[in-house]
């Protein structure tokens, strides 16, 4: 097959794939286009991508044949199925050494699969999780690539210069690891996304319910905060939010129903987290809570049976962007802590003070607060938890009192909390020498002859006893989670 001239390629004209093109010609790489609506190719080579160096192709063997070698070719389609059906359609117009790029919000196991399969068949495949939403795709997205190493040099010089740039330059998007890898810290991306927006949802009840503050603050508030530790782009949008009126000159965020969706990405991190036994609980909570709102019809009744309490509004604005801030560091310290689970099993051998600095801009989930993070894994790679690194211990003691206060207040006040009080029970848990799990052991092996260890004896000696002296002396297996 003949040597085209186009840099890269790309499958699927929706939005976020003509975005990321555009970004592509910007800066100076020459583009192939297909989309399975032919018609839709016409649209885009004849509107936005008129003049610009971006070549529309009719049929999948002339899209390839217009693409230098190795064949870059990046698929921007609905997760799943179509993926799959690209991959079989592309194959036969491939060779050896040509490259096959998943762009879409893919499950990392899908990923997986895809990058074994087709390095069975001497094709280099990527999984790259991307994030930044329409904007982020046009002018610089986050991207998180991962799947075949042979793959990364012929793709980086593309993927570095379309990628958005932390203060000091750095592009937001490196290498993450073999396999699934890509697209699983696009996973975890998007479960931190999920909590970090439930806590900000909190926070606006709290400061209504508890903190007696008006509508007409809450835009001004929340701009203060976005210029201290809490500056990241969901406060900063959350501030426009406040400010824009409906028609009548009302807040328009009152007129939205209190029901939220979701795609999964939030639920797969959370199935994810039970599978690997680590306690991803903020995460879990948002995703529930997701779910309780869309449960509408039935707490409007429920609120005919009950009344909630009413008291005095007791808190200040400080002290709820203090519980607020230490409930994040809390999310984020549980989401390094399953990516570095995860990257044991897999032997992915993630960066993670490099995911912190792809995550730094581009992405919804960015923020001041991600630099300090990359800090703390540049001091220390193999840090277990943020939790016991000197500053955000110096941050989360500052924070603790107003913390309680605050989900003391709110309890008082009848105000759901499921983030801001899990983050503090989890605080509390992974501070505590001593948990009652001797207990928990204790009635495991009672009723199921499960065993436990013993404080005076050495870890890994496992002891049953008959607890009534009618049972045998005979005990389970162990297992863990």
């Amino acid at each position: 097959m003949g040597q085209g001239k186009a840099d890269i390629g790309l499958i699927g004209l929706a939005v976020m794939g003509q975005n990321l093109v555009l970004n592509m010609a910007d800066h100076g790489f020459t583009v192939a286009v297909y989309n399975r609506t032919v018609s839709k190719v016409d649209e885009f080579i004849q509107g936005p991508a008129e003049g610009k160096s971006i070549l529309g192709s009719k049929d999948l063997k002339q899209f390839v044949l217009q693409l230098k070698r190795p064949r870059r070719v990046m698929l921007m389609v609905k997760a799943g199925d179509p993926v799959d059906e690209f991959i079989d359609l592309l194959v036969p117009f491939l060779e050896k050494g040509d490259i096959i790029i998943d762009g879409g919000n893919s499950h990392f196991p899908d990923s997986q699969r895809r990058y074994e399969a087709l390095k069975a068949k001497g094709i280099l495949f990527l999984g790259a999780g991307i994030s930044g939403g329409e904007e982020g795709a046009r002018n610089g997205p986050s991207i998180m690539p991962g799947g075949n190493p042979e793959a990364w040099p012929h793709v980086k010089p593309i993927f570095q210069a379309i990628a958005a740039k932390s203060e000091d330059g750095t592009p937001c998007c490196d290498w993450v690891g073999e396999g699934g890898a890509g697209h699983y810290v696009k996973m975890v991306h998007n479960g931190i996304e999920y909590g970090d927006m439930q806590l900000i949802c909190e926070a606006y009840h709290l400061l209504k319910g508890a903190g007696g503050v008006k509508m007409s603050e809450l835009s001004h508030i929340f701009n203060e905060w976005n210029k201290g530790p809490l500056d990241s782009y969901l406060i900063e949008i959350t501030a426009q939010i406040f400010a824009k009126m409906d028609t009548d000159g009302k807040p328009l965020v009152e007129k939205i129903l209190d029901v939220a969706g979701q795609k999964g990405t939030g639920k797969w991190t959370g199935i994810d987290a039970l599978d690997r036994g680590m306690p991803l609980t903020l995460i879990g909570e948002a995703v529930f809570a997701r779910c309780l709102s869309s449960l509408k019809e039935e707490r409007i009744e429920a609120s005919k049976h009950y009344q909630g309490p009413s008291g005095e509004k007791v808190l200040d604005r400080e002290q709820i962007s203090h519980a607020l801030y230490a409930s994040k560091i809390i999310s984020y310290a549980q989401g390094f802590m399953l990516m570095k689970k995860a990257s044991e099993e897999n032997q992915w051998k993630l960066n993670f003070g490099s995911i912190a600095l792809m995550w730094r801009g581009g992405c919804i989930i960015r923020s001041k607060f991600l630099g300090k993070i990359k800090q703390a894994y540049d001091k220390n790679p193999k840090l277990n938890s943020l939790l016991v690194d000197p500053f955000f211990i110096q941050e989360i003691t500052r924070c603790v009192p107003s913390w309680r206060r605050v989900i003391a207040a709110g309890a008082m006040h009848g105000i759901p909390m499921p983030c801001f009080s899990t983050a503090l029970s989890f605080f509390d848990g992974y501070r505590s020498a001593n948990l009652p799990a001797n207990l928990l052991q204790a009635q495991r092996d009672f009723f199921g002859a499960h065993t436990y260890e013993r404080i005076d004896k050495p870890r890994g000696q496992f002891f049953h006893t008959n607890w009534t002296g009618k049972g045998g002396d005979i005990s389970s297996s162990t297992y863990n989670a």
